[in-house]
């Protein structure tokens, strides 16, 4: 049961799979598409820096997103090219940037050995875990609460790799009226965010006025990128963490969980809603 990739870096591959039916005493052999996961080594200036097990595609928005939410670059423009090479164990995604950057890369520099679920593989010590970010500016328009319940359903139908596989999270962006922008997926949750916010700094968009949907739940590494790219709330279809919950109080960003139907628990900063009483006939 060899898996033959459909398109390297398309995110999906097929395997030969046997379906059993228990109830009714039947085998069936047949083609299933599954989500790819390999191993993604990034590397500024011919410096490896982390290697991380992702879905192989938007590799280019994946590059800067990461640079971005770990500090490495302070916009876009200091990656001036991305490679992207395929090699028989994963994919090596090389990075021209700033030499300002690559200075600031060298001093803080740590071999990461990322997992799709854990976003702190690679730290030494407690004072690694979170970076000094500064709350985030007051908002200058709140957000009315159909228009989050509006997102998170729109996001649910724009996961093709999910909607194949059931085994990838997304992460959408969304105007402040609710109209969902774009979307990202991925195996790792948080390598989803990353690909997004790459993708919106690449494009040039606001990152200030509108909101992140996630199909994940919300650890403090989702809320620490959300305020790193200058989100100001953040919308999980699961549920938060304590640390996450803190984080969002101090860095002044809307936290909601539990985002299904059109409900939603607020944990953090519920001045960012504009809520209407229902009328009374």
């Amino acid at each position: 049961m060899k898996s033959d990739v459909i398109d390297g870096l398309s995110g999906l591959a097929s395997r030969r799979v046997l379906r059993v039916d228990a109830a009714a005493g039947r085998r069936q052999t047949e083609r299933d598409r599954l989500a790819c996961e390999v191993p993604v080594a990034l590397e500024y200036n011919g410096i490896s820096h982390a290697t991380m097990l992702a879905t192989p595609c938007d590799l280019e928005d994946f590059l800067v997103g990461f640079s971005f939410t770990e500090g490495i670059i302070r916009t876009a423009g200091d990656v001036y090219d991305i490679d992207i090479v395929q090699q028989d164990n994963g994919v090596v995604v090389q990075a021209r940037i700033a030499s300002a950057c690559l200075n600031e890369l060298k001093l803080r520099r740590r071999n990461l050995a990322g997992r799709s679920g854990c976003g702190l593989c690679g730290i030494e010590s407690l004072s690694e875990v979170r970076r000094t970010l500064p709350a985030l500016p007051p908002r200058p328009q709140s957000v009315s609460a159909s228009a989050i319940a509006s997102a998170c359903h729109q996001l649910r139908a724009r996961q093709p790799l999910h909607l194949e596989t059931g085994a990838t999270h997304a992460a959408g962006w969304a105007d402040r009226h609710g109209n969902l922008l774009a979307v990202r997926e991925d195996v790792g949750r948080h390598n989803a965010l990353d690909k997004l916010i790459g993708l919106l700094l690449r494009e040039g968009h606001d990152t200030s006025d509108g909101l992140a949907v996630i199909s994940s739940r919300a650890s403090f590494e989702m809320v620490q990128k959300a305020a790193a790219a200058g989100m100001p709330a953040l919308i999980a279809v699961s549920a938060p963490t304590t640390y996450a919950v803190d984080m969002a109080n101090e860095l002044n960003v809307f936290l909601a969980g539990f985002a299904r139907d059109n409900g939603y628990t607020v944990y953090s900063h519920p001045d960012f809603l504009e809520l209407q009483e229902p009328r009374h006939e």
